[in-house]
């Protein structure tokens, strides 16, 4: 008998311990690493369950909307500068993955920026494929609008299966876009308490804010409360890590365009370039407009990666004294940094290199 009840009691542990889905359940999203430090990391998956289906009347098309449920588990006192490797225990190799923690002192790492995969999903494929060929990267800088409409849960399970197999492999950091349209979403898929955060990589910091202020709020006095509480935290982030051999700054706007039409659209952003210079940021990243955009002011380097697969625009009217090179094509950028050096390329999709330039940290 007794042996009978402990046979029992480990078949139990078994399938507690591989918590294989219901039949009706699948992966759609994931896994993928998020909040990852040296010491701490959280791996995030998607599960869709039941969908609803929607028709307004007879010949009328039929939508139809996933049912998606967010599953995580946070792993603590981890070893930095250290590739692990997890298993969430679904049917084959689904539920695989690996990140890598950030070392504690300037040794080399790698990190990707690009943005605004929103539309064109056969393009998208083509970016991330040719992002493959490069390497792995330690983790990703996305400058948002990663699908078309961010409360459309139907969209979510394009961009994820689109990117899994890069995702799986890195740590991801996202800054939130127009199209993600203030979603909860956003912080729900990437395990965020806000739509502003920072977090350190080696010798580097980096903050994400939210530029997108159109959707943040439906008022204007709200909207105004929003971004002066959002700038008075980024300039005391900024402030507090002055000792980073470099600042890296992200958001989905760009302060400066040579895209004619949007030209002076985000006077928000160009006004925080005053702060930037105070505190001597070494490069900020933006997406919104799709395209490869570089300018260096007062010796901070812009740069806007967002050409990860919506429509293309053109540049055609380059601020005059700042650019340093504006493409219109699909692209991404890689940046290594190698303790007092950070090498920028960025990448067109065809694998042609379209920029390349060095930053040195001004800290010695």
């Amino acid at each position: 008998m007794r042996k009978q009840i402990l046979l029992a009691a480990c078949i139990a542990v078994l399938a507690a311990a591989t918590q294989v889905l219901p039949a009706a359940e699948k992966i759609v999203g994931g896994p993928f690493a998020v909040s990852v430090t040296a010491r701490t990391a959280t791996v995030v998956w998607l599960v869709q369950g039941d969908a609803v289906t929607l028709k307004a009347g007879t010949g009328a098309t039929t939508v139809t909307s996933p049912a998606l449920r967010v599953q995580s588990t946070t792993f603590t006192s981890l070893q930095p500068n250290t590739r692990h490797e997890y298993n969430i225990a679904s049917e084959g190799d689904a539920g695989k993955g690996s990140f890598k923690t950030p070392p504690l002192g300037d040794e080399p790492y790698r990190f990707l920026v690009y943005g605004d995969n929103r539309t064109r999903h056969d393009v998208h494929r083509r970016v991330i494929a040719e992002v493959m060929k490069h390497g792995i990267p330690d983790f990703i800088l996305q400058t948002g609008d990663m699908v078309e409409n961010g409360n459309d849960s139907s969209q979510w399970p394009v961009f994820f299966d689109i990117e899994k197999d890069l995702l799986r492999q890195t740590a991801f950091f996202p800054a939130v876009g127009n199209h993600e349209r203030n979603t909860h979403y956003f912080e729900d898929f990437f395990r965020l308490a806000s739509t502003h955060y920072s977090f350190d990589w080696g010798n580097s910091h980096f903050t994400v804010i939210n530029s997108d202020l159109e959707n943040v709020a439906p008022t204007e006095r709200e909207r105004n409360a929003f971004w002066a509480e959002e700038s008075r935290w980024l300039e005391d982030d900024l402030q507090a890590h002055q000792r980073a051999d470099y600042r890296f700054v992200m958001a989905h706007h760009p302060p400066f365009t040579a895209v004619t039409s949007r030209q002076g659209n985000n006077p928000h952003m160009t006004a925080l370039t005053a702060m930037f210079e105070k505190y001597h940021v070494s490069a900020a990243f933006f997406g919104h407009d799709h395209n490869y955009q570089h300018y260096l002011r007062n010796g901070i380097h812009y740069v806007t990666s967002g050409g990860g697969g919506a429509p293309l625009y053109d540049v055609n009217k380059p601020p005059a004294g700042i650019t340093q090179r504006v493409v219109s094509i699909e692209n991404f950028v890689n940046v290594a940094v190698n303790g007092k050096t950070a090498h920028f390329q960025a990448i067109a999709i065809d694998g042609r290199t379209l920029d390349e330039f060095d930053i040195a940290s001004p800290v010695r």
